[in-house]
């Protein structure tokens, strides 16, 4: 044994195999160590999975081997993807479940929400500094680095210094952790062509949380099914024409819908069925809701509703021509179609637009082959099925002469001659009106 190292082993002390060097001698021995206080990250050159004891034996240098070792039980954890509400839900259950009940000692979390390269590398070097530390009284702990910003393809996440910080924090993962020691790492929107994000999958137990991948064929009808879907989640009974009001307000925004729908399940409980009314009254309305909600009260004939939604749009700073491209001519052209083709081939209508393709499909192609597409080619039945839907609110007779009045009135709008709120609220004036 070397000179002078001899320790009664206190309480709570942990045993460790060391190797202790001095004047080229190496004498290997188990000995108690104390736990982390003492303990400090070894100089270069030791390796990152070594800790150095400073101030115990004075002229000794004593190397803890942490050598790594692969368990059955994962030691490192990646929640990432698209869907931030997701993905931060997903990483604090998993927190909770790998340090139930943990105080100050048993989580340290560091926050990666950064702005800098130069605040990046700190928040990196304090994760690899944390991992790198023996839990408190020789337990168990979990690193969590939070919200890693820099992992998104960003000025800082693409940093020469951040890149590199990120590359040391991966070895030292895959060279394994210290016993007891369990790390975690969140981030929202990461830049999957980075190295360290394909590290992180290869070595971490990952986990994916993306908002919906709408593809080549996604629109409107691919949005609702998605709102409708999250709503089920969580119990909540909604109308057709809920959901679609919700929809329009919210779109893929996981966040905002999130806080919306504990917002109207605080209202209307579990039990409670939620129409467009209640929507509209406790969403706040975004110009996507707006235009929805114009082109609702077209659809429904609920003039009132039509002129309310108009001014609503004035007052956010909408432009006539944009109102009237985007809600009004859409509508009365749907509407037109679908009254037409409803008379001449007896279709009946459905607000399941799938089915309602079905029906549109059967059809000659040259009866088909005006009618609005995706960018796919396949026709756009979501916005079809409604208006066959409400097509019976208005004849054929008005319907053409609703058609004529919107070029009229784009007309208008071009020249200048009246105010567009005159403009817009005259033809809705006398195309919602009943004689």
């Amino acid at each position: 044994m070397a000179r002078g190292f001899f320790w009664k082993r206190p309480p709570h002390f942990a045993q460790q195999n060391i190797l202790i060097r001095r004047r080229g001698e190496t004498v290997s021995h188990r000995v108690s160590l104390p736990t982390p206080p003492l303990l400090a990250p070894a100089p270069a050159g030791l390796g990152h999975s070594s800790l150095l004891l400073r101030g115990a034996l004075r002229g000794y240098k004593i190397r803890v081997s942490m050598a790594s070792r692969k368990t059955k039980d994962a030691t490192c954890f990646f929640v990432t993807g698209s869907d931030e509400v997701g993905v931060k839900k997903t990483a604090v259950a998993l927190a909770e479940s790998l340090a139930p009940g943990a105080d100050a000692f048993g989580i340290e979390v560091v926050d990666g929400a950064v702005d800098s390269a130069e605040a990046a590398v700190g928040k990196i070097e304090d994760a690899l500094s944390a991992v790198l530390t023996l839990p408190f009284l020789g337990g168990e702990k979990l690193v969590w680095l939070k919200s890693a910003s820099f992992l998104s393809d960003t000025q800082a996440g693409r940093a020469e210094s951040v890149i590199s910080a990120m590359e040391r924090l991966c070895e030292v993962l895959a060279s394994g952790l210290p016993e007891g020691v369990r790390f975690l790492l969140s981030a929202v929107q990461p830049d999957k062509r980075r190295s360290g994000y394909k590290t992180l999958s290869k070595l971490c137990e990952t986990k994916v949380v993306d908002l919906p991948d709408l593809g080549f064929r996604g629109g409107d009808e691919a949005i609702v099914e998605w709102t409708a879907s999250e709503a089920r989640k969580r119990g909540l009974q909604f109308s057709p024409d809920g959901v679609d009001a919700l929809a329009a307000r919210v779109g893929l925004d996981a966040s905002q819908l999130a806080n919306e729908l504990d917002k109207l399940e605080s209202a209307f409980g579990k039990a409670g069925r939620i129409g467009a009314e209640d929507v509209r009254l406790l969403v706040p309305q975004t110009r996507a809701g707006g235009i929805f909600d114009l082109s609702e009260a077209i659809l429904r004939r609920d003039l009132p509703l039509a002129l309310d939604t108009l001014a609503q749009l004035q007052r956010q700073g909408e432009k006539g021509v944009g109102i009237l491209l985007a809600a009004i001519v859409p509508t009365v052209r749907n509407l037109l179609l679908m009254r037409d083709l409803m008379a001449r081939f007896r279709i009946v209508p459905t607000q399941y637009s799938k089915q309602f393709a079905g029906e549109l499909e059967r059809l000659p192609k040259e009866v088909t082959s005006h009618l609005p597409r995706k960018k796919d080619g396949a026709l756009n039945a979501y916005p079809l099925s409604l208006a066959a839907v409400h097509a019976s609110n208005y004849s054929l007779a008005e319907l053409d002469g609703g058609h004529r009045a919107c070029a009229e009135a784009a007309q208008q709008l071009f020249s200048g001659t009246l105010g567009d709120d005159v403009v817009l609220a005259r033809f809705l004036l006398g195309f919602l009106g009943r004689a």
